[in-house]
C-alpha cells in the first residue's frame, strides 16, 4: 500500500525484515526440536541462533535471489554466511519451504489481527461514547431515503456499535482459525521430519500445529480470514455512508470535524465535503476487493501449486494495512463527529407531523374503524401535506370521518415524540448489557 493509507504498526509486520525474522525463528526452533530428538547435533542447533541480534542483510538475500530464483534458499544461504557452512549444514533438515513460507505467513495474519482488532475496538468504544452522548438526541428515522418515523442518533450509533461488536467476534474466529502451523516436509508426510518438530516450533510461536497439511496449509483457512475483512470493510461502508447522508447539504444532521485552515475545494471556498467518509467508501472496496481471490486459492493442484502465491503476497499486505488504516480514520470520524440536534427536529417536523400517520392509522382501527378504511383515511389527510403542505394534525382535526372516531384528544396525544423513545433503554440494555 501506499504511505497514504497505511498505519507504521501494520506496515512493519510485512516488512522484509519482519519476514525474514519469522523465517529465522522458525528454522532456528525447529533446529532445537531436531537436537532433542538427537537428529541433529546440539552444537550445531545453538550455533543457529547466534544470528539471533545480527540483522539479516535484505538486500544480500535478494542479490542471491537473483540467481537461486528461489526466495528460502537465497535466505539459508544468507544465514549460513552469518552462522557459518558447516554449522549450518543441519537448518532446513527434512523441511520444504512451504513449511517456512505458510507458517510464517499465518504468523503474520495473526499478528495483522491483533492490530485490527484493536482499531475494532477503538470504534467500539468511540461508537459507544457517541450512542450515550445522543441516546435522547431525537432524529428522523428514513426508509428508501424518505422520512418514516422518530428515532434517536443514540439509536444509530448503537446499531453500528452492535454491527461491529458482531464483526470483533468474527475477526477473534478468523484470528483462531488462521492460527495454525506446519512443519511437516514435503507433501505433508512427516516422512523426513519428525511431528514433534512441527509441536515444538508451534509452541515457541503461538500456533498450534495443523492437522493435516498436504505441502501447504489448507486455504480455506485464508479464505475465511479475508472474508471476515471484507465483512468489516462492508460495515465501515455502512457507516461512512450514513454520515456521508447526513452531511448532505438539505441534511446536515452532522458533518465530520472541519479543522481550522482546512479547504474543502480548490474553486468553491464555501464547501464542506464529507472526504473523510468518501474516502472510507473507497477503501472498503479494495479490501472487498481482495476476497475473491483468497476464495479462489482454495483450489490448488494436489498437494500443491502456487497459485496462490503471487495472490497473498499481495493481498496479505494490502487488505490487512488497508482495513487497519480505516478502522482508525472510521473511529477518528466518529470521535470528533459534529451532530446537530436542532436541525434533527427540524428535519423531522419539515412535514408538520406527517411521521405520525401510524400512530394514528393504528388508533382508527382500535375505534373499531376497518383497516382498510383507516388507511384511505390517514392517506388522504397525508397527502394533502405533501402536496399543499398542509398541517397533518389540523387536517386530521378537520376530516369528519376521523373526528366521528377519534376525539380531539385522542388524535392530539399521537403527536407525541416521546411514544417513540420509550423502548431507547431496553435497546442500549440489549446491546451494551443492562451495567452499562
Amino acid at each position: 500500500m501506499i504511505p497514504r493509507y497505511a498505519r507504521p504498526e501494520m506496515v512493519a509486520i510485512w516488512s522484509p525484515e519482519t519476514k525474514f525474522r519469522i523465517w529465522f525463528e522458525i528454522e532456528a526452533h525447529a533446529c532445537d526440536a531436531q537436537a532433542a530428538l538427537g537428529v541433529i547435533p546440539r552444537e550445531n542447533a545453538e550455533a543457529v541462533w547466534k544470528a539471533r541480534d545480527v540483522p539479516f542483510d535484505v538486500a544480500r538475500i535478494d542479490a542471491i535471489e537473483a540467481v537461486t530464483r528461489h526466495d528460502v534458499i537465497a535466505f539459508l544461504t544468507h544465514l549460513a554466511e552469518i552462522v557459518g557452512a558447516d554449522q549450518a549444514r543441519f537448518v532446513h533438515q527434512g523441511m520444504t519451504s512451504s513449511d517456512v513460507l505458510d507458517t510464517t505467513l499465518n504468523i503474520q495474519l495473526v499478528r495483522a489481527a491483533d492490530l485490527l482488532l484493536a482499531g475494532v475496538d477503538r470504534v467500539l468504544a468511540a461508537l459507544k461514547a457517541r450512542a450515550f452522548e445522543h441516546k435522547d438526541t431525537v432524529r428522523i428515522g428514513r426508509s428508501h431515503g424518505i422520512h418514516a418515523e422518530p428515532t434517536t442518533m443514540g439509536l444509530t450509533f448503537a446499531r453500528f456499535h452492535a454491527e461491529m461488536a458482531r464483526n470483533r467476534a468474527r475477526l477473534a474466529a478468523a484470528r483462531a482459525e488462521v492460527a495454525t502451523g506446519a512443519i511437516s516436509g514435503a507433501v505433508g508426510t512427516f516422512a523426513n521430519i519428525d511431528p514433534a518438530v512441527e509441536a515444538h516450533v508451534c509452541a515457541q510461536l503461538g500456533l498450534v500445529p495443523e492437522p493435516i497439511s498436504t505441502q501447504v496449509i489448507p486455504r480455506d483457512r485464508h479464505a475465511m480470514y479475508f472474508a471476515t475483512l471484507g465483512v468489516i470493510a462492508s460495515s465501515i461502508e455502512n457507516i461512512a455512508t450514513e454520515i456521508r447522508h447526513m452531511q448532505r447539504t438539505e441534511v446536515l444532521e452532522a458533518e465530520e470535524y472541519f479543522s481550522p485552515g482546512q479547504k474543502g475545494s480548490s474553486a468553491m471556498p464555501h464547501k464542506r465535503n464529507p472526504v473523510l467518509s468518501e474516502n472510507l467508501t473507497g477503501l472498503a472496496r479494495l479490501v472487498r476487493g481482495m476476497v475473491i481471490p483468497a476464495m479462489e486459492n482454495v483450489a490448488l493442484w494436489h498437494e500443491r501449486d502456487i497459485s496462490h502465491s503471487s495472490v497473498e503476497r499481495m493481498i496479505g499486505p494490502d487488505a490487512t494495512i488497508t482495513l487497519d488504516f480505516a478502522l482508525h480514520r472510521l473511529a477518528g470520524v466518529i470521535e470528533r463527529l459534529v451532530v446537530y440536534p436542532e436541525n434533527m427536529l427540524k428535519n423531522l417536523n419539515k412535514f408538520k407531523g406527517l411521521v405520525m400517520s401510524q400512530r394514528v392509522l393504528l388508533a382508527l382501527t382500535q375505534a373499531g374503524v376497518s383497516r382498510e378504511d383507516a388507511y384511505r383515511l390517514v392517506q388522504r389527510n397525508a397527502m394533502k401535506v405533501w402536496e399543499q403542505g398542509a398541517d397533518f394534525k389540523t387536517e386530521l382535526l378537520a376530516d369528519p370521518e376521523v373526528t366521528a372516531a377519534l376525539t380531539p384528544a385522542e388524535i392530539e396525544e399521537k403527536f407525541d415524540l416521546g411514544y417513540h423513545t420509550k423502548h431507547v433503554d431496553t435497546i442500549f440494555a440489549r446491546v451494551f448489557g443492562t451495567g452499562a
